[in-house]
């Protein structure tokens, strides 16, 4: 079928995972997937963009925020099948940790709400899946050292 409904392959999505103090950034998505739900700015990658790069714009284009990625923290995907059981979305995420150059919010049409939480704050609200199991892991084991990030190898051009 083509696009992001019911797609022919595996889309990659990406998370700023955005910490100031002991507060993370979320938002409340205004579209769907998951429109209403409490979840970390991000979208999918563009075909030749790096993570880097996608997930910046991303953070920008949601909240008005620039930032400097410091590297990997969470790697998960969403698999969601109808009732038929096809397979309705299907998105590998890559959620980066990012330091901010700023804190003070400018949500996009897109965004229904954003602010700054505490982990437990944040475990109260209703989130998207893979940011509460990302979420319950940085309340267990503290929001650890991210995973290096290496710059993308673009060849050619």
């Amino acid at each position: 079928m083509g696009g992001r409904f019911y797609p022919e392959h595996p889309f990659v999505g990406v998370g700023a995972v955005v910490v100031y103090g002991d507060r993370v950034l979320l938002i409340r998505r205004g579209r769907e997937p998951y429109k209403g739900y409490w979840a970390v700015p991000g979208g999918v990658q563009e075909v030749g963009e790096s993570l880097e790069d996608a997930v910046l714009r991303e953070l920008r284009e949601e909240v008005g925020v620039d930032g400097v990625v410091e590297g990997v923290v969470w790697v998960d995907e969403i698999i969601e099948r109808d009732r038929g059981g096809r397979v309705k979305y299907h998105y590998v995420i890559v959620d980066l940790l990012v330091k901010p150059l700023s804190t003070v919010l400018r949500p996009s049409s897109e965004v229904l709400e954003a602010g700054w939480f505490t982990i437990d704050e944040a475990l109260g609200l209703n989130t998207v899946g893979t940011v509460r199991r990302m979420l319950e892991s940085f309340k267990r084991c503290g929001l650890s050292k991210a995973l290096p990030y290496v710059k993308a190898l673009v060849r050619g051009g």
